[in-house]
């Protein structure tokens, strides 16, 4: 196994028609679609990474910036960008682009976090990642960060489960 990979060796891009059947009666994106779509980009960049099964371990929130509606195309980019020792932190950048147009924006962004597995079904050490551009460094630099809020929150929700496993006896 390397024991280091470049970012854009995991980067991995998705565009797809946004069709009638997946929108809500406003016309706009289900976001629960979305959020499958994000989910399916980022474990590709993850498995790219460690050359392995992976499963994901926690979804940030998916801020929903601008509406994605029926007829546009909706592109997920996504790419490790924060290794420990058998996790690793994806990051997806979701636009929308008005096809008759060509106009573009930044319909949302989410960071996930994946752990690899191993023959058997434990947590497996993965390569080390290597930022190059300004924005896959500065992406690095910020994720211990994000790390840290993800672990609060996680704690947060660790302590309401043994509080509602409690109270339901």
């Amino acid at each position: 196994m390397k024991k280091e990979k470049r970012m854009s060796e995991t980067r991995t891009i998705q565009t797809s028609n946004v069709l009638p059947p997946d929108t809500n009666h406003y016309g706009t994106l289900f976001g629960g679609k979305l959020m499958a779509y994000i989910d399916n980009v980022a474990s590709i960049s993850a498995t790219k990474h460690a050359r392995m099964p992976v499963v994901t371990a926690s979804t940030d929130s998916v801020d929903f910036l601008q509406p994605i509606r029926v007829g546009d195309a909706v592109t997920l980019e996504s790419f490790v960008t924060y290794t420990g020792r058998s996790s690793m932190e994806v990051f997806v950048r979701v636009t929308t682009e008005k096809l008759l147009t060509g106009e573009q924006s930044v319909a949302a962004i989410s960071f996930l976090t994946f752990v690899a597995l191993g023959p058997d079904g434990k947590p497996a050490e993965i390569p080390q990642i290597i930022a190059e551009t300004e924005e896959e460094k500065w992406l690095n630099e910020t994720a211990v960060n994000r790390s840290s809020h993800r672990k609060a929150r996680k704690m947060h929700s660790m302590e309401l489960a043994a509080f509602f496993s409690k109270n339901q006896q």
